[in-house]
């Protein structure tokens, strides 16, 4: 089910009117019982303001100001393409990245300033790997962040206002092998196994990562696999690009749901999915680093995990739908 479907699900529970735009389905507008009007674009409603919504979605500047609230965010600097450095005041460009990935240490993560679902979040571990990441990145955006690289296990927390509406461990693309198939049989057969389970092919077999992720396992396509040996494909592990969820919701440790409340309220949102990478999100709080605050988390692969991820989303997208109704 799409998030859209969702919202018109549940707004009929609450007596509000939706009108979806039929050719795409992913912009609707909402004539609630009080009279009271919204909007929504591709799952995105009304709930967080402008600004701070803007502010998420710069992962530099927010890692700035949560940095000085005391969270323990990701080490890292921002670099710009050549006609943005001719722009701005204390321009860093290309090469300057490849001199702070090399003083902190390969390997590193490279990813674009402003982008959400994962794209082109890469790990690099050399040189030439930096310089082809980084102008890929340049070729659709101006700006990248070349960053620590962090172990951990990857969660995404789901925040609206007081309280954490679901919690989840993302695990990044990757296939298990049976002796008998080899990497690119095995892709074909989770493609198929994915698209069974009402989510979008997400899985993009050009992918240059891949290629690069198998290499560093000693692996390439025509590799058969051995019995139950997990292969990863990406290190990114957005389930947009094929990562698959684990629910944490009913475990969740008390200490990382204050965390991820506090940080949502901190820059100022309503509604954010806090990602963070730590060893285990059901006991307390020892270490954690936060990867980012999401003004704008995309639930659709999560919603179709399982008939409970759904009933959650449908949850949550219900309560957004009673705060804008009765904000004001």
């Amino acid at each position: 089910m799409s998030i859209t479907s969702i919202i018109q699900k549940v707004a009929l529970q609450i007596g509000a009117v939706i009108l979806v735009e039929p050719e795409y389905e992913f912009v609707g507008h909402i004539t609630f019982k009080n009279g009271k009007k919204s909007v929504f674009s591709h799952a995105k409603l009304n709930i967080n303001g402008f600004a701070s919504a803007e502010l998420a979605k710069d992962k530099a500047y927010s890692n700035f100001f949560l940095k000085h609230f005391g969270y323990r965010v990701t080490e890292g600097k921002t670099f710009f393409s050549d006609q943005m450095c001719a722009k701005i005041a204390h321009p860093r460009n290309i090469d300057d990245g490849f001199n702070y990935a090399q003083s902190m240490g390969f390997p590193v993560i490279v990813k674009p300033l402003n982008l959400s679902q994962g794209i082109l979040v890469t790990k690099v571990h050399n040189q030439e790997e930096y310089y082809d990441v980084a102008n890929k990145i340049f070729q659709i955006k101006s700006g990248l962040i070349v960053e620590k690289f962090y172990s951990g296990n990857d969660y995404r927390i789901v925040v609206l206002d007081d309280e954490v509406i679901t919690a989840y461990q993302r695990i990044p693309l990757c296939v298990v092998g049976d002796g008998i198939s080899n990497v690119l049989e095995l892709l074909q057969q989770k493609q198929e196994k994915i698209i069974s389970t009402g989510r979008k092919n997400v899985i993009k077999f050009d992918d240059f990562r891949i290629s690069q992720k198998l290499k560093t396992q000693n692996f390439d396509w025509d590799s058969v696999i051995p019995h139950d040996h997990t292969v990863y494909l990406l290190d990114s592990a957005n389930l947009s690009s094929g990562g698959e969820a684990v629910d944490f919701s009913e475990t969740i440790h008390p200490d990382f749901q204050k965390l991820a409340i506090n940080m949502t309220k901190d820059i100022g949102l309503r509604l954010a999915g806090v990602d963070i990478l730590t060893d285990d999100i059901t006991m307390p709080m020892v270490d954690y680093t936060l990867i980012e605050v999401n003004g704008s988390p995309g639930l659709n692969h999560y919603a179709a995990s399982g008939k409970l991820a759904a009933k959650r989303v449908e949850e949550l997208y219900l309560k957004i739908l009673q705060v804008i109704e009765n904000d004001g």
